[in-house]
């Protein structure tokens, strides 16, 4: 998939579905696509560290909400897709687990950590000093650190709540637990990260 795609408009459109309220609802449905793409792009490149899986794997969770759930209310679109790009995202983790263990077994060890850097390559809309875009850039590069060393589901908790801002709610939908769940893993997540990041922490 080209690195630099523009916006996922998923058409919603069944065959046997025509009129002005089909149109209505494939716009809203590609306007939410629109909103959600460049958030949804960083949580999946920041949980497998390849852009171009991550927009494979953002794209394949438009298409699968597109397919399954347009004709839900527009306020479900939201925890119904992260909850698809969240399964998304473990799966692939699994194929890569089992790609590891056979690259293992014929003796070829493990390919090398992909270092591409999320921060350093997205732009500061904000136009901020040098000096400031340096403390910025800083402070990602721990975080994101500090994201990969944390378990996964706390992780997802996170980042589904701070990065998309999903209430608790919400977020239990997207990752498939209950709302106790996901308020015990964002916590763990706060504090483990207040204390990796110390000064960063904001």
């Amino acid at each position: 998939m080209n690195a630099a795609a523009g916006v996922f408009a998923v058409s919603c459109t069944r065959e046997q579905s025509t009129g002005a309220g089909t149109l209505q609802r494939e716009q809203q449905l590609n306007q939410f696509l629109a909103d959600v793409e460049r958030r949804a792009l960083r949580i999946a490149e920041i949980a497998v560290r390849d852009r171009d899986e991550a927009l494979d794997l953002v794209q394949e969770a438009m298409i699968k909400l597109a397919r399954n759930y347009a004709d839900r209310p527009g306020d479900e679109w939201t925890p119904l897709f992260y909850r698809i790009l969240q399964n998304g995202v473990r799966d692939w983790h699994r194929r890569q687990k089992v790609r590891n263990r056979v690259m293992v077994w014929f003796g070829r060890g493990t390919s090398s950590e992909d270092d591409y850097d999320i921060a350093a390559n997205t732009p500061d809309p904000a136009g901020r000093a040098p000096d400031v875009e340096l403390q910025t850039h800083e402070a990602m590069q721990h975080l994101e650190a500090s994201l990969h060393e944390l378990p996964g589901r706390q992780r997802e908790a996170f980042m589904l709540r701070t990065f998309e801002g999903l209430d608790v709610a919400g977020t239990a939908v997207a990752m498939g637990c209950s709302a106790g769940s996901v308020k015990t893993h964002y916590s763990r997540a706060v504090h483990a990260l207040r204390n990796k990041l110390g000064d960063h922490w904001q």
